[in-house]
């Protein structure tokens, strides 16, 4: 699986606005997609899937890109197609 990494840093594509989710939409490897990155990244110009391309891209619109320290656990949430980023140590447990 291709990942964009700088500085230690892994970059993940979540999609927060309501309608259509990317990461969860799709494959979960099209979270680290590098053409996607490179897409947002560029400011969202042209189109950001190639001709023939399979994948949902309704999320992409409102779509950015977290970065987190290579090797971070986490999750992607997704309701109505609005989709959080959750990294392990953030979320609190209860224990009984």
């Amino acid at each position: 699986m291709n990942k964009v990494t700088k500085n230690g840093l892994v970059a993940v594509i979540v999609s927060g606005g309501f309608g259509a989710g990317w990461s969860t939409w799709n494959e979960a490897e099209d979270a680290f997609d590098p053409e996607v990155v490179k897409w947002i990244e560029g400011g969202k110009v042209g189109e950001p899937l190639k001709e023939g391309d399979l994948r949902y891209a309704g999320g992409l619109e409102q779509a950015r890109v977290v970065w987190l320290p290579k090797g971070t656990l986490f999750r992607i949430d997704e309701y109505d197609g609005s989709e959080s980023l959750v990294t392990h140590d953030y979320d609190e447990y209860m224990q009984c």
